[in-house]
């Protein structure tokens, strides 16, 4: 079934360099805030992965997802060479998005 409302594929960090979550949603705002709340995932409340480093948009959620498995099957290089091509500062992109 397609929507018609965009969905995010996004890499977070908890610091530069650090250990690094791919994620998916149709809600980028409220998926952040869960995120930054420890309320998003175990892994990165555990980890303190809060940092939103990466995002690309997609109208398609079955392309977003596909993106999203794609990314969590490379190297750890080649995400941190996608996140430094886009952000080579790793600024954290979800300040002012609430």
């Amino acid at each position: 079934m397609r929507s018609e409302s965009a969905c995010y594929v996004y890499i977070l960090a908890g610091q530069t360099g650090g250990t690094l979550y791919v994620g998916v949603t149709n809600n980028l705002p409220r998926r952040m805030f869960e995120h930054q709340s420890g309320t998003g995932s175990v892994f990165t409340a555990k980890y303190d992965v809060h940092s939103r480093v990466f995002f690309e948009a997609y109208a398609d959620p079955e392309q977003a997802i596909r993106r999203e498995k794609q990314i969590k099957r490379w190297r750890r290089a080649w995400k941190v060479r996608l996140i430094e091509e886009n952000n080579p500062n790793w600024t954290d992109l979800s300040k002012g998005l609430f």
